[in-house]
């Protein structure tokens, strides 16, 4: 029965991964670049360093479980005496099971910021984002194993032929383009509130590994909100929520965080963060069902922070993965420099 659970567990993993391979991350919030290119340059210091990394499904697939990771660099620039430029470079990396099946990806991105209303530590802002790049995405040909290859004797014989592994090409590059909206309210330091949507994918690129068919790539729209609100001169509670539709496939993601200050200046912070958060999804057997339990935690130290999340499954592949789904790590480094211009944004 363990072997049954675990081909099952493989089967769907690898189904879902193969007809829609879209990077997430638990830690969202930490990952403004792949979240709505609207968010590019959208802080509260002048340039910002951050680093993602994902490995999923470790406790079953071991050395084959799923890694992402993300690095990302971008700039906010003046414009004026209120509004502000954002522009952006990133990369990320996906690899998927023991095919090796993975997505290599690299953009720019740019934003406006306008100022709607407001004055200097109180303000309104709408801001306009786009991003375009190009990605890869690959398939191990060679690692690749069907019923037609069982040599009848317990084990395969990758000579033989078999339909299913006669693909054209074990690799292909496709366009990628993405816009969003972001609307932020900054009512002090330490309160404030967001929504933001994008669309990514605008271009619906062909995704097949067959030369003359066609497979484009579902859009994906996301809706995404949240703030701070303090409860207590060193006690702050942080809800958010994140919604994902991507052609047949449904995501949403409510949580909060406690924020606690250690410490706090006009020009930086230290305070450190709980949380527990929720994902729920569709698959094949429901329509709506709990997929991850999300443990977090961050560290703010100046212009450093640091965020750790682990995912709980409990989802039905729960006998297979014994609880355990992923675990993220999350960096990033702020350079400020000597502007002082107020509080600009919530701190992303």
């Amino acid at each position: 029965m363990r072997i049954v659970k675990l081909l099952v567990f493989v089967f769907v993993a690898l189904s879902t991964t193969l007809s829609a391979q879209d990077i997430h991350f638990s830690q969202y919030y930490m990952s403004p670049h792949t979240l709505n290119p609207a968010m590019t340059g959208v802080m509260n210091c002048n340039i910002r360093l951050t680093g993602n990394y994902r490995n999923q499904w470790a406790s079953v697939l071991k050395s084959n479980a799923y890694n992402t990771y993300s690095l990302a660099y971008d700039q906010r620039i003046a414009v004026g005496r209120n509004d502000y430029f954002g522009v952006g470079v990133s990369f990320w990396g996906d690899q998927a099971g023991s095919l090796g099946f993975g997505t290599i990806t690299g953009k720019i991105s740019g934003s406006y910021s306008k100022k709607m209303a407001g004055y200097r530590r109180k303000a309104h802002y709408l801001v306009a984002g786009i991003d375009a790049g190009i990605s890869q995405r690959r398939l191990d040909l060679s690692a690749i194993q069907t019923g037609e290859q069982h040599d009848g004797q317990g084990g395969f014989d990758s000579t033989l032929p078999s339909q299913e592994t006669n693909l054209n090409r074990n690799s292909f590059i496709f366009g990628d383009f993405a816009a969003g909206l972001l609307w932020f309210s900054v009512f002090d330091k330490e309160t404030n509130l967001y929504v933001g949507a994008a669309m990514h994918h605008i271009n619906k690129a062909n995704m097949t590994f067959y030369d003359g068919s066609s497979d484009p790539l579902y859009s994906k729209f996301t809706i995404h909100g949240g703030g701070q609100v303090m409860i207590s001169d060193r006690i702050g509670i942080l809800p958010n929520f994140l919604l994902r539709l991507q052609g047949p496939s449904f995501e949403a993601v409510p949580g909060t965080n406690l924020k606690f200050l250690l410490g706090n200046s006009r020009r930086n912070e230290q305070s450190f963060q709980v949380g527990i958060w929720l994902r729920l999804s569709n698959n094949v057997a429901k329509s709506m069902s709990a997929d991850a339990a999300i443990l977090t935690a961050r560290f703010d130290y100046n212009e450093f922070a640091i965020g750790f999340s682990y995912d709980l499954n409990v989802s039905s592949l729960q006998p297979a993965s014994n609880s355990n789904g992923a675990y993220e790590l999350t960096l990033q480094y702020k350079i400020c420099g000597p502007e002082r211009r107020g509080v600009y944004c919530p701190n992303f």
